[in-house]
């Protein structure tokens, strides 16, 4: 029963891992926690959704000016256009942590 619950934990405790920026909601701040996003490609994600409104799809980012086809290929499993905003930690993207394959006692 006690490895079921380790097992539980370590499932519920890895999910902000898996979460993304949802960039039609994200401030200048929780955007600049993306990879290969600094203050002035922030900025310029929130002015354009303040014109041009939500975006539909990630892809859509690559509209904005500074965010390329390379840019958007770094973002695209850390952003996302639904769902609750949740900063991205430094083992998202490439550097995913892997559950462990077995749990101490």
């Amino acid at each position: 029963m006690q490895k079921i619950f380790m097992i539980m934990v370590l499932l519920f405790g890895m999910a902000p891992v898996w979460a993304a920026v949802n960039i039609n909601t994200a401030s200048t701040q929780q955007l600049q926690s993306l990879p290969h996003i600094g203050v002035v490609k922030a900025q310029a994600i929130v002015d354009y959704r303040n014109t041009h409104g939500s975006f539909h799809s990630t892809e859509e980012i690559m509209r904005v000016k500074g965010i390329g086809k390379a840019t958007y290929e770094k973002l695209q499993n850390d952003i996302s256009v639904s769902g609750v905003t949740v900063k991205p930690t430094a083992s998202t993207s490439k550097h995913r942590r892997a559950l462990p394959a077995t749990v101490a006692r």
